[in-house]
């Protein structure tokens, strides 16, 4: 007769309840450490206990009464506090919800207390997902559902085995008995008991469910919920130092030390990919005390803020040039990285900004919470002149126009002018020389007394420490050479500016698109000439070499910078699920449907052919000639396929019993534990025999015949206690 694999028990179930549910706690507590909202701490603390937790179940017993009564009223005015403090709601709420998890994850639950864990769990799934856009969430939600049907069916079998709902895991301080069973007796079990149809059967479908699921998603067209569903109006971030309003010395320097993705970029005419497009995103005029900001005349540039999808500027671009869609991730910057000017910009949905068609900078109103997309067409990548008309209007009236733009303006001290000045005579006369001829002898002179360095040296002193750096021979980063070429222009007459944002990136072999990180942040200047009416760019530690590779256009430039690391394969596929989501258009759906079809069709005309051929084969080697030798090669087969017959038909498939021969059973495992504990009263000890060596449909109740040794145990420490004390008085 064959034996059926036993099931689990209460106690088995209990502890399953345990792990399950700790496991989608930490699914979800995990989601916080790429919202970028600032409850890492409480994420790290709250992952921190649950996990104590799950290595010592029986932790929670030890929780005093105090703490529950007090848990809630402290979890509330934590909250109070932190919204007060703050002013954000939406990191509050995510941190009142990582407390409720702690909670939940240090205190026995009843069914409803494992319902609420799903249900905190899934509000930080979907905030995650929403404001991160993240390749992370397709994979975290599947394991978050997997564990929470898994938890909830647990749950279930465990409130049919107690007749009605599962009650809670334990009483509060009393240690239950399932906390002691331990986790290798309870894999040992779920091995034992597992039947592998089952598994299979399961797995089966549940792939298929995740298969058909991502179909649908690749093919329908997803709806623009402006905003990430007003969740990121709810996150107040700042903007990372370097690409504000202002900065200082060292700034740029210190982005550079970070290699996170800043943003990727798509480009359609692969033929014009540049080697070293230069991502213009924030000009700054107005040098004060060692920093650069953006003056209240250059602010003056932008239009009013307005909401919409598109800009339209109506002039300025190129024709006849690639379009770009950029993927900005959070944390950079609320300027928008571009080329310089362009036709039309168009956001996946409607944004916030403020747009200056001059200086050809968009702004948002705040830094974007989640991934933001955007399209834009005109930009001409190879090219280092910025047309401005209404600055060329200015500059014609220069000598007649009171408050000339700070382009021009030197806040310095007369003694640190007259170095500057002294400076210029060592360039040469540099009064009327084109502007183009003095960058150039600027920039040499710069390079002869200076190197690059990420950590230069400012000489100590009095005056501005820019000029100090300039007289020095001292190595410096991008904004020290930068701001020096400025003021030298300044000095010689020729406005000019700093501008700041990335420069280059890598090409990703498998995805097919820049990958700009935040270690290519650079600042550089713009350089107005009068004769092209346009502001020409100046790169101090560009290489001033005529065959340059930096200045390869097309193939040649993909193949200088091209990225083959496993890093580019990761970020492959966060690009490849970029493109999924983000749709300006709805021919990404066709190719991506008509691809789907392709290769079912390829795939199953491929199968045909294969099972055709292979039965071909067969049924001519069957019916050729028979021999000895062929008789031989069959009998493996045959031996082979009635053992698989033999096995399957027997139950004795061994996916499902490795193993399981010379183990003891728990239960008879958990009464011999309390055999030797328990002396009394000889029916408790009578039960405990029959658990530990009788036969299995004998036994009494498990549970209530170990909570009643359990009881007797404590009685019998109360009484050896009193039998102790009284021995001492006498």
């Amino acid at each position: 007769m064959v034996r059926r694999p036993q099931q689990l028990s209460l106690d088995e179930l209990h502890l399953l309840r345990w792990l399950l549910g700790g496991a989608l706690m930490l699914l979800s507590i995990a989601t916080v450490f790429y919202m970028d909202i600032g409850s890492e701490w409480m994420a790290a603390l709250a992952a921190a206990g649950v996990i104590t937790a799950l290595v010592k179940p029986a932790l929670p017993a030890r929780v005093p009464n105090l703490v529950h009564r007090l848990a809630f009223p402290a979890i509330l005015a934590f909250f109070a506090g932190d919204l007060w403090r703050s002013g954000q709601i939406l990191p509050a709420i995510v941190r009142l919800d990582l407390l409720l998890l702690l909670y939940r994850g240090l205190s026995y639950r009843a069914r409803r207390d494992d319902l609420q864990i799903v249900v905190l769990g899934l509000f930080l799934i979907v905030i995650a997902g929403v404001l991160t856009v993240s390749l992370l969430f397709a994979g975290q939600i599947l394991l978050f559902t997997g564990c929470a049907l898994g938890l909830l069916m647990v749950v279930t079998i465990a409130g049919s085995t107690e007749g009605g709902l599962a009650p809670k895991l334990a009483v509060r301080n009393v240690v239950p008995t399932w906390a002691d069973y331990g986790w290798m007796n309870l894999f040992g079990r779920l091995w034992s008991v597992a039947d592998w149809r089952l598994l299979t059967s399961a797995m089966v479908l549940f792939a298929g469910v995740v298969v058909v699921s991502g179909l649908l998603f690749l093919a329908i067209p997803r709806f623009q919920l402006e905003n990430s569903l007003f969740l990121e109006r709810f996150v107040v971030h700042k903007a990372m130092t370097g690409f504000n309003d202002q900065i200082k010395f060292g700034d740029i320097t210190e982005i550079t030390q970070d290699d996170g993705v800043a943003f990727d970029a798509d480009i359609s005419d692969q033929t014009q990919a540049p080697a070293t497009p230069y991502w213009r995103m924030v000009i700054l005029d107005e040098y004060k005390d060692g920093s650069f900001k953006l003056s209240p005349s250059m602010r003056a540039a932008f239009e009013r803020e307005r909401t919409s999808a598109n800009i339209l500027p109506g002039y300025g671009g190129y024709r006849n040039v690639p379009s770009w869609t950029i993927f900005l991730e959070s944390g950079v910057s609320r300027y928008l990285p571009t080329l310089g000017r362009f036709y039309a910009l168009r956001f996946r949905d409607a944004q916030n900004f403020r747009y200056s068609t001059d200086l050809g900078i968009v702004a948002l109103r705040d830094e974007p919470a989640s991934m933001t997309a955007y399209r834009v067409d005109g930009m001409n990548p190879g090219s280092d002149e910025l047309l401005d008309m209404p600055f060329t209007g200015r500059w014609k009236k220069r000598g007649r126009v009171v408050g000339f733009p700070m382009q021009m303006d030197i806040d310095l001290s007369e003694a640190d002018k007259a170095k500057l000045q002294k400076v210029d005579a060592d360039l040469g006369a540099t009064k009327g020389m084109p502007s183009k001829e003095f960058a150039a002898r600027a920039i040499d002179w710069l390079r002869m007394r200076h190197r690059y360095a990420l950590s230069p040296s400012i000489p100590a002193g009095a005056g501005d420490p820019l000029v100090r750096w300039v007289t020095s021979t001292e190595a410096g980063h991008c904004e020290l050479f930068a701001g020096s070429l400025v003021m030298l222009a300044r000095t010689a007459g020729i406005p000019a500016r700093v501008v700041t944002g990335f420069k280059g990136g890598t090409w990703n072999a498998y995805s097919g698109n820049y990958t700009v990180r935040n270690s290519d942040a650079h600042a550089w200047v713009e350089i107005w000439d009068p004769t092209l009416r346009s502001w020409i760019r100046e790169d101090p530690l560009a290489s001033a070499v005529a065959n340059d590779p930096s200045k390869d256009v097309g193939p040649a430039a993909i193949a200088g910078i091209m990225d083959r690391s496993w890093a580019a394969r990761i970020n492959s596929l966060r690009v490849f699920w970029y493109r999924r989501i983000v749709n300006f258009d709805q021919q990404s759906q066709a190719d991506t449907a008509k691809a789907v079809k392709e290769a079912t069709d390829s795939s199953g005309k491929w199968i045909r052919d294969t099972i055709g051929q292979a039965a071909a084969a067969v049924k001519a080697w069957f019916t050729g000639p028979w021999s000895t030798s062929k008789m031989l090669q069959l009998s493996p087969i045959a031996i082979v396929v009635g053992l698989f017959a033999w096995l399957l038909t027997t139950g004795r498939w061994r996916l499902a019993g490795v193993g399981r021969a010379g183990k003891v059973d728990p239960v008879r495992r958990e009464a011999g534990r309390w055999l030797r504990k328990v002396d009394g009263p000889e029916v408790l000890v009578a039960d405990l025999q029959r658990l530990r060596y009788g036969p299995a449909p004998t036994w009494p109740k498990p549970t209530e015949v170990f909570r009643k040794a359990r009881q007797a145990a404590s009685s019998s420490r109360q009484r050896a206690r009193r039998r102790a004390a009284s021995r001492n008085t006498s």
